[in-house]
């Protein structure tokens, strides 16, 4: 079996359907899945599919390789992500598979996956390659039943988040699987729902699902703009990334969208760790430090946190990219609808809901930069920018996850993407002075390792 070994990247499983990926493919992936499932004692494996077209047919060719291993499955259907983990926990299976493509384009399909307790990454996903090469799989007849979470997710979250008061709520769930789901939850919280997008259609017809980039949240804005909405909510095409928007318009991008969770959870949990990744606003650790906790900055990834959230015992975790994890109350995985429920829980005790979401510490700060490389060339340069390269002036220099430069009024960052052949640069300072600073000695730092490089600042 020829699968190949491109579709294998550090969080999950990830390719062109019909082409790197395929029903044959996905099949012996699912048997090495469940062959590496049984090596650790797990007997049951829950599998659930986003709302893309190719869904239905991975997610079968899923279970008929999950069963050839011996292992039993679990088929939840068409769920969010957050409902698979969740189904994960509630169903003591310990293991789980969910075919998504997440918030890739809608020829893409792939693999997010937990075996045993572990959202595994990195070696761990590149081993099932090597499992298949070598033919290393398990034999059985496993068995197949279907379950329907949905009742006992909505009445988990609703029995546990109580908000203040209804509010009125606009959702974009940009025709992902969220649409299914996000609606009604709102709605049984006590919400008046507005909705965009919610009909789930894997052409994703009107915007892409990724409330990442600002220019898929503009229908959302403009909704909220004219509409008598007090917040805008939007997903990603698997459920466990959110986009917030204020009514005036504002997008209230993750790193602080973390700063308002931090601040609930640090009050009813004193000194409690607050993980956060190095892309996050260097805003974030003086103000949990202010709320009496302890800030932890770790690598990107949501496999990453997730892992160090297990190993510190941290409340409450979040990326950049829009995965928050809460570990108080809930299971410490990421999931954009119950993330959304603990922001309106917090929302609903405020007067002016955006007012507080804006007032929020900010800075100057650029969006994701790519400097484009070479497939493995951005690892080789990020080693070598560790080891040679100067910054003088700064104040600290992380090297937890490439290389975070930090001044006393302001920041830089470069490191490798764990997805894709590129060198991930952000900046943030204080004002449009520093900003130009900290990018020309990044600038000078880039061009010495790479003359020939195309700068995107």
């Amino acid at each position: 079996m020829n699968v190949p070994k491109e579709i294998f990247k550090a969080y999950d499983i990830r390719g062109v359907v019909g082409e790197t990926l395929t029903a044959e493919g996905v099949q012996a992936i699912g048997q090495a899945i469940a062959s590496e499932a049984r090596k650790r004692g797990t007997t049951e494996i829950v599998i659930g599919r986003d709302g893309r077209l190719s869904g239905p047919e991975l997610s079968a060719a899923l279970a008929a390789g999950i069963r050839k291993a011996g292992i039993n499955v679990v088929d939840l259907g068409m769920v969010t992500t957050g409902m698979l983990y969740y189904a994960v926990y509630e169903l003591n299976s310990g293991s789980g598979v969910m075919v998504t493509g997440s918030h890739n384009p809608p020829d893409y399909n792939g693999l997010k996956m937990v075996i045993a307790g572990e959202t595994i990454h990195g070696d761990t996903i590149l081993s099932l390659h090597t499992r298949i090469e070598r033919g290393d799989l398990s034999e059985g007849n496993g068995s197949y039943r279907t379950h329907d979470i949905g009742n006992a997710y909505m009445q988990r979250i609703t029995g546990g988040v109580k908000l203040a008061c209804g509010m009125k709520v606009a959702i974009d769930c940009g025709n992902g699987v969220p649409g299914a789901f996000a609606p009604a939850l709102f709605r049984a919280l006590g919400c008046e729902v507005t909705e965009l997008f919610c009909e789930v259609d894997g052409h994703f017809p009107n915007h892409h699902p990724d409330p990442a980039h600002p220019e898929n949240l503009q229908d959302l804005i403009h909704a909220l703009a004219k509409g008598s909405e007090e917040i805008g909510l939007a997903f990603d095409g698997d459920g466990d990334r959110l986009g917030v928007v204020t009514k005036d318009g504002k997008i209230i991008y993750p790193d602080r969208q973390l700063m308002l969770f931090a601040a609930d959870v640090l009050s009813r949990n004193p000194g409690a760790t607050i993980l956060y990744d190095v892309k996050c606003t260097r805003n974030l650790a003086p103000w949990i430090t202010q709320h009496g906790g302890v800030p932890l900055m770790w690598k990107t990834g949501h496999s990453f946190v997730k892992a160090k959230l297990k190993e510190t015992g941290a409340a409450l975790g979040g990326e950049m990219s829009g995965h928050v994890f809460f570990k108080e109350r809930w299971y410490g995985f990421d999931d954009a609808l119950y993330v959304g429920a603990r922001l309106l829980e917090i929302l609903s005790r405020e007067k002016d809901p955006s007012a507080v979401l804006n007032a929020l510490p900010d800075s100057i700060a650029t969006p994701e930069l790519q400097l484009k490389c070479a497939e493995g060339e951005n690892f080789a340069l990020i080693d070598k920018l560790q080891k040679e390269a100067k910054f003088p002036g700064s104040e600290n220099i992380i090297t937890i996850d490439g290389l975070r430069i930090e001044y006393p009024d302001g920041f830089g960052l470069m490191r490798s993407s764990n997805t894709t052949p590129v060198i991930v640069l952000r900046f943030e300072a204080n004002n449009e002075a520093a900003i130009k600073r900290i990018q020309q000695t990044f600038r000078e730092a880039l061009l010495k390792v790479k003359p020939d490089a195309q700068l995107p600042f």
